[in-house]
């Protein structure tokens, strides 16, 4: 009975993540079809509209310059734009961002410091309380890691002008890329994510989502969704969904590309991504039921669930990874492992396993021109998806259980090409015990690779290494970067 159990529980597991590898193909498929029809610049308006530029801040201290040097010199007339610097920063970030502001404001910029009363629906309530001070009918939101373009504004417009358009998302680039091997890594990670899954949802009228950052937002999208509201982790996500709902359209804009700072530490990294996914388990229980009940075609409602729901394979990932040990074991008992389990292996490979692989290799293909060296990095790529999924499986739980987390930022450091360091700075996040669960977990793997190769059996070897390597990986420079 025993065996069984385990046998059916790792089986239904490996069959829903092999669902999400299969949903992989059909994304591929869109963005083949899709990215061969462009969507056509319109033609620049006869008199440009006013438009408040929208930079949050929350202690800034090393990124703030480069931000500010950015956005004052985008390239739009001077009487049409105004910048609100929004600071809820509490260190020494206020008063340098004060001196900065007042410069500028006797350069002849029409540019704000910011000041709420409270810190209340943290990066939300900052752009909500922007809202109200502004007169502007469009927004655009710049997060303190971003460098924007000079040409941003002048190339987003002319899509946000047209009518039904409520949001206008542009593709985000590295600025720091090639710093380390998570700085890679990520840029792969991101890369899939804007070009492959924004741009097939985009152009085939499924719903996509601002990325919080480096878009265009007009004020009537934002107020007929109920604005922005705290009740997430993800507003940007929130948020998105809501404005759709209520009827308008969002573009994504892949050819314009806007710079950003990637996380070159571990734990910020993984605080990072456990905001996202916690955020977007909370934004699915919000409003899936709002979503199958709308009068949405069919094909979009499934769509969006299974892009809201996306977080749920981590949870799913950590079935096989406790069971695989015992599962191979199971094998060894039977003797000869039957020839319809081996059918269900093959086909999960194919489906779930396979699917990333030319997922990401397309994606490495497209983003960059070519496929080496980074092709190299897909098993690595791989492997730290595997790592990341107690981080991420634990703020899906988090997210199911309704416990509640503050909004935490992710560190930035100044850090462009090769240069820059993040060590001996401020805002590292504190020092967490998951790391150790982390060792414990990649030494479970590390038991269970010896074993079984000591035993002969080599076919669970690849898969034992990719568990292993992942949960080292991120273990190990996690409780690095709290040194």
């Amino acid at each position: 009975m025993t065996d069984f159990l385990i046998t059916f529980f790792y089986c239904f597991a490996l069959g829903i993540l092999g669902l999400f590898g299969i949903h992989k193909y059909y994304l591929l498929y869109r963005y083949r079809q899709c990215k061969k029809n462009p969507v056509p610049k319109p033609a620049d308006p006869k008199e440009w509209p006013l438009v408040t530029v929208q930079l949050p801040i929350f202690n800034e201290r090393y990124v703030l310059k480069r931000l500010l040097k950015a956005t004052v010199c985008i390239d739009y007339p001077l009487d049409k734009l105004h910048i609100q610097l929004l600071d809820d920063s509490n260190d020494r970030t206020v008063e340098l961002a004060r001196r900065m502001v007042n410069v500028l404001r006797q350069k002849g910029y029409n540019i704000e410091h910011v000041r709420r009363p409270d810190r209340v629906g943290f990066k939300a309530g900052a752009l909500a309380y922007g809202l109200t001070k502004s007169r502007a009918d469009y927004f655009a939101v710049f997060d303190a890691d971003f460098v924007p373009a000079r040409n941003f504004l002048k190339e987003t417009m002319p899509y946000l002008l047209e009518s039904g358009i409520g949001m206008v998302q542009t593709r985000w680039g590295h600025i720091n890329r090639n710093y380390s091997l998570l700085t890679r890594l990520q840029g792969i990670f991101l890369d899939a994510h804007f070009l492959i899954e924004h741009l097939s949802r985009s152009r085939s009228g499924k719903f996509f989502n601002f990325n919080g950052t480096a878009g265009v937002w007009r004020r009537k999208a934002i107020e007929d969704a109920g604005g922005w509201q705290h009740d997430t982790l993800t507003e940007d996500l929130d948020l998105s969904y809501r404005s759709q709902l209520a009827g308008w359209k969002f573009r994504f804009l892949p050819n314009i590309v806007s710079p950003a700072e990637l996380p070159a530490e571990m734990n910020g990294y993984k605080s990072q991504q456990h905001r996202w996914a916690k955020g977007s388990v909370q934004t699915a229980l919000k409003l899936v039921p709002t979503i199958w009940k709308s009068n949405l075609p069919t094909h979009v409602k499934f769509e969006a669930i299974v892009h809201l729901s996306n977080n749920f394979a981590y949870l799913l990932m950590a079935v096989p990874a406790l069971l695989l040990v015992p599962m191979v074991k199971v094998h060894l008992a039977m003797g000869e492992v039957p020839w319809k389990l081996v059918l269900v292996y093959i086909s999960v490979f194919f489906a779930a396993t396979f699917s990333v692989l030319i997922y990401y290799a397309v994606t490495i293909k497209d983003s960059l021109g070519k496929l080496w060296p980074e092709i190299t990095l897909l098993p690595m790529l791989m492997a730290m998806g595997i790592g990341l999924s107690l981080n991420n499986g634990r703020a899906a739980l988090e997210a199911l259980f309704g416990h509640k987390t503050d909004f935490i930022r992710t560190p930035k450091f100044l850090l462009e090409g090769q240069k820059g360091t993040w060590k001996k700075k401020l805002y590292r996040p504190g020092r967490s015990y998951q790391g150790i669960v982390e060792l414990l977990i990649a030494s479970y793997f590390t038991y269970g690779w010896v074993y079984f190769i000591t035993q002969n059996i080599y076919y669970s070897g690849p898969f034992f290494m990719l568990f292993m390597v992942g949960f080292y990986y991120i273990a190990l420079t996690s409780l690095y970067g709290q040194k």
